[in-house]
This record gives structure tokens, sequence and C-alpha cells, in this order.
């Protein structure tokens, strides 16, 4: 354990010149998830570590880390776009998604590069659904087989056939038993607390020392229910002394009683990912791996497996470094846990971030792709603003919506001495469209938000909005003005939304999950359900229903 809160300590010292402990505690329980069990004493030895990581100068850390992880130090290559592969025949590329729920903003990164490159070189694409039984804090979502290939046909991306993990188990098994009869795995019946002390001290246990014989006698007691959950084990014979102690015998094969959503009770024994991948990325014939630079030991463990096996022509593993969108909260498993309690509305919910609900606040599949793609291939950790989508979004859709009105938390205004008159509104500044009010003569009554009380009240002289300039009375639970004697002046006078007497109620839906209420114009019944309008000064929505909208972005 100390080992690997090391080189992450080190590592994000090195990145950012101090490491921190809710950088660095992250990237140990993705490597070690049974370190949650204690998140106390995680800490306590996190906080130990960074103090002594703290101290070093940059060469300490360097030199140390190039020796303890040289992984972690992929030489970085800043390129535009997608570099050009190194391609012989038709290119084989695989998606491999885990169907723990739906597919979020931020996994939508290596799928859309894996389709640009199937695209580019006329190459084929595989939707390899991940489902092993994964485990107890990620299991598999039902409703995720539904929703990852209707996320993939919004994106655009077209592939050429689906398999599912859970049909090849027996492929699985015979090459399992392959590496057993080749002395390169072993059953391990030790304690989970027992072997990962030993790994971290880089001591061999008992079991890896037993024949093959006693080995496949093991394996075979496992596939037909002679161990318990946690009983027993398949792990790789790797170097128990290897520098990095997370590769030092990794597991294989586990036992799980849980029923699959799939296949339900029909196994018990079930292969680690990078087992399984190991095994389909060969025998599907993929040419290249494409994946998170944090699945670089995933990488290790395929090559070592097809080292032992003698497969000679091995796919090409290609790593692009994390990002993160600043701005969204992108998580999965805090997604799947609010779904399934029912506090979130369901997968399309703004707050999960999912294709799904990106397609429901109206985004269009282009922009997602476009903002991908900028972020090309790079191997570095990369953070976007999550405004950077909205722009490229927003360029898309700024033609074919409609303007309309409206005010958030609306106070009435009363404008006294107006003459009669019509006041016609561009609905669209590049269409000649537009929507008229008729102003009558002596006390007129509108609506405007909240957040402008103040603002006239700054001002004393203000302009409504494509309509009239107007001059403050007095500000009380009503806001008084007169229509002002001077109304040249259009450009240098601060502009006020507003919605006039006859407004209608309704509401939106936040990407937080809470909802602005308010009034927008009565032209808004107009609007049909699913079309993408801009409230003016406000934001772009897309309505959902009578006097119900979803924020797309401002």
């Amino acid at each position: 354990m100390y080992t690997v809160i090391r080189k992450h300590a080190l590592k994000n010292a090195l990145d950012h010149g101090k490491a921190i402990l809710k950088a660095v505690m992250p990237k140990v329980i993705g490597e070690v998830p049974e370190a949650k069990d204690d998140i106390k004493g995680l800490v306590k030895k996190i906080k130990e570590v960074l103090e002594e990581v703290n101290k070093l100068g940059e060469k300490e850390i360097l030199k140390e880390l190039k020796s303890l992880a040289p992984e972690l130090l992929v030489e970085e290559e800043e390129e535009q776009g997608l570099p050009d592969l190194k391609v012989k025949g038709k290119p084989v590329f695989r998606l491999a998604p885990f169907p723990s729920g739906a597919i979020h903003l931020g996994n939508t990164r290596g799928m859309i590069i894996n389709d640009e490159y199937a695209k580019k070189y006329d190459g084929k694409l595989l939707l390899v659904i991940d489902d092993t039984i994964g485990s107890k804090a990620k299991p598999i979502v039902k409703e995720a087989y539904k929703l990852i290939p209707e996320a993939l046909k919004w994106l655009k991306i077209k592939y050429d056939e689906t398999i599912y993990k859970s049909d090849r188990l027996g492929l699985f098994y015979k090459h399992g038993r392959k590496l057993i009869e080749k002395d390169a795995a072993y059953v391990c019946e030790c304690p989970s607390e027992l072997i990962r002390d030993y790994r971290s001290k880089g001591i061999a246990c008992t079991h890896r020392k037993q024949s093959v014989k006693e080995n496949l006698a093991k394996w075979d007691k496992m596939l037909e229910g002679g161990y318990e959950a946690g009983g027993a084990v398949v792990r790789l014979k790797t170097d128990i002394k290897h520098k990095n102690p997370a590769f030092r015998d990794r597991v294989l094969f586990r036992i799980s009683e849980r029923r699959h959503e799939r296949v339900g009770d029909k196994y018990h024994v079930w292969p680690m990912l990078e087992m399984s991948w190991a095994v389909d990325d060969m025998l599907l014939g993929v040419t290249h791996i494409i994946r998170g630079k944090e699945l670089m030991i995933e990488g290790m463990m395929e090559e070592f497996i097809w080292d032992v096996l003698g497969y000679k022509d091995t796919p090409e593993i290609i790593h692009h470094g994390l990002f993160q969108v600043k701005g969204a909260k992108i998580s999965k498993s805090k997604a799947r846990k609010e779904v399934m309690s029912g506090e979130y509305t369901g997968w399309d919910d703004p707050r999960t971030w999912s294709v799904q609900s990106l397609k429901r606040r109206g985004f269009k599949p282009e922009a997602v792709r476009e903002f991908i793609l900028l972020l090309g291939l790079s191997k570095s950790e990369i953070t976007v603003p999550v405004n950077n989508l909205y722009a490229i979004n927003r360029r898309l859709i700024d033609s074919e919506a409609m303007r309309y009105f409206f005010v958030k938390d609306p106070v009435k205004l009363v404008v006294t001495d107006c003459p009669e008159m019509k006041v016609s509104i561009p609905l669209h500044h590049e269409l000649d469209k537009t929507r008229s009010y008729v102003v009558e003569e002596g006390v007129n009554e509108f609506w405007i938000a909240g957040s402008d009380v103040k603002l006239i009240k700054e001002e004393g002289r203000v302009r409504l909005k494509d309509a009239m300039n107007i001059e403050l009375k007095g500000v009380g639970d009503v806001v008084k003005a007169f229509y002002s004697k001077d109304q040249d002046e259009v450009y240098d006078i601060q502009k006020v939304q507003f919605v006039p007497k006859k407004g209608r109620r309704c509401q939106v839906l936040m990407p937080d999950g809470s909802y602005d209420k308010g009034l927008c114009e009565d032209y808004c019944k107009r609007v049909k359900k699913g079309d993408l309008i801009q409230f003016e000064r406000y934001a772009f929505v897309k309505k959902e229903e009578a006097g119900k909208y979803i924020y797309t972005h401002n």
C-alpha cells in the first residue's frame, strides 16, 4: 500500500509542485479498491506519505518516480487533432463499456476517438459490452444494455457488431486453463488481507509453489462450485518483486455468487476485465486498443498474457490522458446511486451528465464530437471548462433558436404616461419574423426579473428591451416608473428584460437539479414540445411541456 500511495504522491507533486490528499486518494482507491474498507486509516497513511514527498526537490521526485513507476512518466506528445496510426490491412477497433449505467460525457472521449479512426481507415468497429460480473460497489445495471446503444446512436457512432462478454465465459475458462497448464497462473486460497500484505512486501504465498496438477484440480473445483465466494482466486504469476506492487500476481478469475443481470446464476467464476480483454482482443482480431492512461497496468497485463500464450501479432495499445470538465460534476457511480434511490429523476436527469441528459437538454451530437476531438489524443491530463462545449453548441443552434422573453422571480412594474403604440420585437436577429405587443395609452403593467430591480434603482433610467425607455418613480412591492420623454437613446442605456402583463408561468430545470421559476411571454404557447429556443438575456432552453423547460446553456 505504501508504494502505491508514494508513486501517486510523487506524480502529483511532479505535476503540480505539491501533492495533495484529494488528488492522490482517488488514484490509490482506483488501484486498490479494498483500501476503502478503512478510509480513516487510508487518509492517515496518505498524509504521512505526502509529508515525506513534499519535502523532496523536483530532481529527487523525478529520479524516484523513474525507478518506482516509470509508466507514469509517459512522454507527452501534444498534437492537434488525431495523429496517424500504423495500419496494415483493415484495422479493427473496439468500444468496451461496462454496463454500470449510462455513458456520460467523460466516457465519450474514447468512443468518439475509436469511431473517428474506424471511419478514417475504413476499419471495423466492435461494441464489446464488458459485462463481467463487476463488483458490489460497481454492479451491472440492467437498463445500461439499452442506454449504451441508444447513446451511441445519438452520437452517430456506427459499430459493426455487438458482443457480450457474458456469452463468452467458456472461452475465458479455456484460456485460464492454458495459463495454468503453462505454470503461468495458480489458484490462491489466501485471505485477501494476507495476500495484500505479501504483495506489498514482495513475498510469494505458499500456493504459488503448487504444481500444475494441483492448480488444475483446484481450478476444476472452482468451476464445479467447490469454493464459496472469496474462497479462491486465480492469480497470474508475474514478477513477485516487480517494482510496481500493483503488478505483482494480479487476479485473473474470482468467484461471485451474485446474480448476473443477463445470464442469471449460470456462472459463478468470473474473469477480471484484463483477462477477458487479453482473450477477446486477440480472438476478435482487434488491431488497435485506444484507452485512458489510467489503464496502463491493464495493458501491461494483456501483453504479459499474450506473451505467455504465444500470441505474436498483438494489438497496438494507445493511451490518452484523463480529462476533467470544469463546471460539470461527472461520476457514473454517484449517478447510478442517485438514479437507483430515486433522488435523480432518471438517467436523463441533467445531474448525471449522461449522453441521454445532453440530448434532453438540447445539445447537438456534432457539438459533443467537436468538443472531444479538439482534445486530440494527448497523454496529458486535461481540464477543460464546460463553457467550451457550450460555445460549440451555441454556434450550432444559434441560427435555429427563436427568441422569447422570460423573467425569473418576477416583480410587477407599473409604467405611467405611456402613449398608445405597437411594439414589434424580432423573433430572431437574422430572420424577418417578429411578434407584436400593444401598449395602451396611460398606465401599463409589465413584469421584470427580481434581479433587475436593483439595476433600475441604481440607474434611474433604463430601457425595456426593444420597447421603450422608462424613468424610475419609486421601488416598493411594485416598481413604479413613467414613460421617458427621451426615447432616442437606445445603445448607451442599460436594458432590462420584461414580460407583458399577460405572462405565462413557467419553470426551467437547471443542470444542478434546481428550478428557476418565473414568467415567459404569452407567445411561448406557440413553441412546440422539443423546440429549442432562447430566453433572451437568460439562456437557451428546450421546451419539455407546457410551462416546463430545461436549461441548455447560456
